[in-house]
């Protein structure tokens, strides 16, 4: 018997925090935070009304995947605790795996999004002017393009409802400062090399993903949040990638797309909340996505 779709937590015997576009994040002591993965899902930064069941689990256990086979190369929030340990009984349920129980960290106020290929807003300014975020790429390249070598573009992390905003190297550089800024692009380039280069051998293209960082207790650079899933990166299926189309993703491409067609009202979604009704079959496809990803990873 399937788990129902969890939409929101409610847990009684920790404080809640913040509530952001997937996960609840609840206080365990001083420092401390129990991360609690929903199953809601967002695009275009706007959370849909539907949750996609089973999400919030294959979430947290491809999160954990990740942080597991990258240890090596920068230190992870995580504590190695059961999040199961810091609830009530009778909040078992609601963490069981789709939780993390990690250090509290200082968040820095960027984001390190890293691309390999062409895609999406990259794209889209590439069209434009020849460069993604102030990176010059080689004349010629077309959607989906393989770049020459993985770019570092960071962004600034938006409020809940607002786009989140791509900036310069430079701009990053007066926000958290060059020495800073010189070891989370380092490193954010480091673990997507790595990263592509496992799910490649596994047949899946990481085209672009994202990396939060903050600061522990003595000043360590610390990878925190998720990483590597399909809600913070574009999975390809290698199989039917080509250069020039926007190939068939693991991610939330499907609902994107089906969002670009919905109509409210007799006219095309404006992007805004509240989003349209999601229908059942977008929410299975979706749903299937997810989990073909995981499993394709762990083989």
């Amino acid at each position: 018997m399937s788990t129902p779709a969890l939409l929101e937590s409610r847990l009684h015997s920790l404080p809640l925090l913040a509530r952001g576009k997937v996960r609840d994040n609840y206080a365990v002591g001083d420092d401390r935070l129990l991360m609690v993965a929903s199953d809601r899902i967002s695009a275009f930064d706007v959370v849909m009304g539907e949750p996609i069941p089973g999400k919030g689990e294959l979430l947290t256990q491809m999160a954990l995947f990740w942080f597991n086979k990258l240890q090596h190369v920068v230190p992870n929030h995580l504590t190695g605790e059961a999040p199961e340990s810091v609830v009530a009984a009778d909040e078992v349920a609601q963490v069981t795996g789709r939780s993390m129980l990690v250090k509290r960290l200082k968040p820095l106020p960027v984001e390190a999004v890293v691309r390999g290929y062409l895609a999406g807003s990259g794209w889209k300014e590439y069209q434009h002017n020849g460069e993604v975020c102030g990176v010059k790429l080689p004349p010629g390249l077309k959607n989906a393009s393989r770049l020459p070598e993985p770019i570092f573009t960071p962004a600034t992390k938006a409020e809940m409802g607002a786009h989140d905003e791509n900036i310069s190297y430079e701009r990053m550089v007066v926000i958290i400062g060059p020495a800073l800024s010189a070891q989370v692009r380092d490193k954010a380039i480091q673990l997507y090399r790595e990263a592509a280069a496992y799910a490649l051998s596994r047949g899946i293209i990481i085209a672009d993903t994202k990396f939060e960082f903050g600061l522990d207790a003595d000043g360590t650079l610390t990878l925190m949040d998720e990483i590597l899933t399909p809600d913070s990166s574009r999975f390809w299926p290698l199989e039917s990638y080509q250069e020039g189309t926007n190939p068939p993703s693991y991610d939330k491409q499907f609902l994107r797309d089906w969002l670009e067609r919905a109509q409210v009202n007799g006219s095309p979604w404006d992007k805004r909340a509240p989003a349209p009704e999601v229908p059942g079959d977008v929410v299975t496809m979706t749903a299937n996505r997810y989990r073909l990803a995981l499993s394709i990873l762990r083989r």
